[in-house]
């Protein structure tokens, strides 16, 4: 019984690092490319830096969603190839620990994060996705406060047009301002100053101060000359737009915002309209789908990580990264084409399921009870027979082209 328990523990810390690696991998290498592109935006919408980190906080549980079960596979995978390669799997089958028995703990592991990736995608993930687009449409909307870049014109409420050329003290005094201001009288007033300061004002959230020292004003009315005053101190109030509320969670027709339970809800209510009940059970069963598939993936995983005799072939390891990532992308296209009503939400999302999970399932039969069977070794020896031609193929060009031997002139009779 000792035995066997240290088994299983050599087996866990074998799949655990891993795992666990190539989770922050999968995790970080998704996070940099939006990272960079959030920036940008942040950086043209003249949000504060912060907000970045906010909106990406809120990708976590997408990117989660994706890279738990990569790094669940992956994990195993890798630890039952070094098991093989090394020839400590031959032992443990030789003294009867069969694939299925030494499937106990990458199982329980399995269930662990199939549970996790399923509080991820019915609870948080919803919710993240709404507070993401909730800050973006902040950030565009101003709410967020936005940054007057120097050397540019930039408008506020269409009636209010302000240039700066310098800025000092992280935003907090700004040099050379340039201020042109209308209203709807048609007066036009011309401002030019020195420094100046943003103030807000507590009792009037929607009005900020700009308070501007040592200038001019040149005050345009129609129908009478231009006057010109000067100035050492002059408080110029600026109203803000308004800025409408968000919308509600869900109200856009975007299913992905609904917890489970309201997608139940709406997809067996037969009292709603067609389309927003099958849009539903779409995406309902799309979830449950990306879960249920986690409970195959160390069966996929075993079944790729046995390289053939006298082999150290990491050809599975392509194939496996291939069909997680081909699975997922299959089911979010039945998912779109399943909420418009052109396939059945259970057929379009469970049948390729059923085909995927009868091919893991042949794939594992093969491994672990098929002696010298192998999941896919045809594409192993086609793989083996490529590698042999480009080999022989380079070395043909290193010794370079052969040439001709000169022809024997000795000819002729004595």
């Amino acid at each position: 019984m000792t035995f066997i328990s240290a088994i299983d523990r050599y087996i866990f810390r074998l799949v655990l690092m891993p795992m666990i690696g190539i989770f922050l991998l999968a995790a970080s290498l998704l996070m940099l490319d939006k990272m960079l592109r959030l920036f940008d935006f942040v950086a043209t919408e003249g949000g504060p830096v912060g907000v970045v980190f906010k909106m990406l906080a809120n990708l976590l549980p997408e990117y989660a969603s994706l890279a738990i079960p990569l790094g669940l596979m992956l994990g195993i995978l890798l630890a039952f190839r070094k098991l093989a390669t090394s020839s400590e799997l031959d032992v443990m089958r030789a003294v009867g620990l069969s694939y299925t028995r030494l499937l106990r703990v990458p199982y329980l592991i399995a269930i662990a994060l199939a549970l996790l990736n399923f509080a991820i995608v019915g609870y948080l993930q919803p919710l993240a996705r709404y507070y993401y687009e909730q800050l973006e449409y902040e950030l565009k909307s101003g709410a967020l406060g936005a940054a007057i870049k120097v050397g540019e014109f930039t408008t506020l409420k269409d009636r209010v047009a302000l240039r700066i050329e310098e800025s000092r003290d992280d935003g907090r005094r700004l040099i050379g301002i340039f201020a042109r201001v209308a209203n709807e009288k048609g007066q036009v007033l011309s401002i030019s100053a020195k420094e100046g300061t943003f103030l807000a004002l507590n009792e009037q959230p929607d009005t900020i101060i700009l308070r501007l020292s040592e200038g001019q004003i040149i005050q345009d009315m129609p129908g009478a000359p231009p006057r010109v005053l000067s100035f050492t101190r002059h408080d110029l109030p600026i109203d803000l737009p308004a800025i409408e509320r968000f919308r509600t969670r869900g109200s856009e027709d975007d299913r992905r915002e609904y917890l489970l339970p309201e997608l139940l809800r709406i997809g067996w209510n037969k009292e709603l309209p067609e389309a927003e009940r099958v849009a539903s059970q779409a995406n309902f069963n799309y979830r449950m789908v990306e879960v249920v598939m986690m409970l195959l993936l160390p069966l996929l995983a075993v079944a790729l990580a046995i390289p053939p005799k006298r082999s150290s072939s990491s050809l599975g390891l392509f194939v496996s990264i291939v069909m997680v990532v081909a699975y997922h992308k299959v089911n979010q296209y039945a998912s779109d084409v399943a909420a418009l009503g052109r396939i059945n939400p259970t057929l379009g999302l469970w049948g390729p399921f059923a085909v995927v999970g009868g091919l893991i399932l042949w794939m594992y039969y093969r491994v672990a009870y098929v002696p010298g069977g192998q999941a896919i070794g045809w594409l192993e020896k086609g793989a083996e027979n490529v590698m042999k031609k480009l080999k022989s193929l380079m070395r043909r060009r290193r010794r370079g082209p052969v040439l001709p031997e000169p022809a024997d002139d000795t000819s002729g009779t004595l």
